[in-house]
């Protein structure tokens, strides 16, 4: 908690994490997101939970939060901290492994980095939207994303280059990039979904969110079963969409699978179900 408050007073927003370096599940108000709060959002909706909900969403520079009881408990279990990026107009290129820092030495230009027990972190000033394995061993946190807190870094930090920017917009997320291949045809004799009402799928959906969000082990395995279960329940009415889709992307990727990862663990549920 005294890490935390140093760093807060940086100006960075921060939050704990667990071990395995992912942040502390929702609170029983919060969970399966009863209180309205959505791990995709760039804001935890109308949750005024006072613990540390809602992973980087719950990020915050107040020190009264910070050493509020509920969070006063995460700390105590806590094994590190992080920030969020994007909410201190900072974006983060993490590389992952030595070739990657290569490559980031070759092509971007000079800022503050931070040495990782892998690569490094490269620290840019500006915000942008986060998107993981943008290339072989390269991560981008900012919008919507936390990166742990190692050290201040060393080197004067530089605006965000366009070039860091066009790593996000460079390839069309596959899985995307066309409508889904079980979306038309494939609804209920008579053209009803057999589900009666949005709301049970709205449901089916938050509970994948936050099955994947809140693993704490066999991360890729969860994200496999979550996808075979949604898929299981919702995949041939045509009820699911792009937008369905992205959403569990968004809670895997948070938890540090790759797209190809997501891409593979979606197409091998559907596979599996013969959609």
């Amino acid at each position: 908690m005294h890490a935390a408050l140093r760093i807060a007073a940086r100006g960075l927003p921060v939050l704990p994490l667990r071990k395995g370096k992912v942040p502390f599940g929702n609170c029983p108000a919060c969970t399966h997101y009863a209180c309205g709060g959505r791990p995709n959002m760039k804001t935890p909706g109308p949750c005024t939970c006072p613990a540390p909900c809602h992973g980087w969403a719950a990020a915050t520079t107040n020190p009264h939060t910070l050493g509020s009881p509920a969070w006063a408990r995460a700390w105590r279990q806590a094994a590190a901290v992080a920030y969020h990026p994007g909410g201190a107009g900072l974006t983060v290129v993490d590389l992952d492994h030595p070739g990657a820092v290569a490559w980031a030495r070759a092509t971007l230009p000079a800022t503050r980095t931070v040495a990782t027990s892998r690569g490094e972190h490269w620290i840019y000033r500006g915000t942008m939207r986060s998107v993981n394995a943008v290339r072989d061993g390269v991560d981008i946190k900012s919008t919507m994303a936390y990166a742990r807190w190692l050290a201040p870094g060393a080197g004067t930090m530089s605006d965000l280059p366009e070039t860091v920017r066009a790593l996000a917009t460079k390839k069309p997320t596959p899985a995307l990039s066309e409508p889904l291949a079980f979306t038309a045809g494939e609804r209920a004799a008579g053209g009803e979904c057999p589900h009666r009402t949005p709301i049970f799928l709205e449901r089916g959906i938050a509970m994948a969110e936050q099955r994947i969000t809140e693993a704490r082990s066999a991360v890729h395995t969860t994200v496999y079963r979550t996808f075979l279960a949604v898929l299981s329940a919702h995949g041939r009415c045509g009820c699911l969409s792009d937008a369905h889709m992205e959403r569990l992307f968004v809670a895997a990727q948070a938890k540090g699978e790759s797209l190809r990862h997501c891409t593979e663990a979606w197409t091998n549920a559907r596979t599996r179900l013969g959609l």
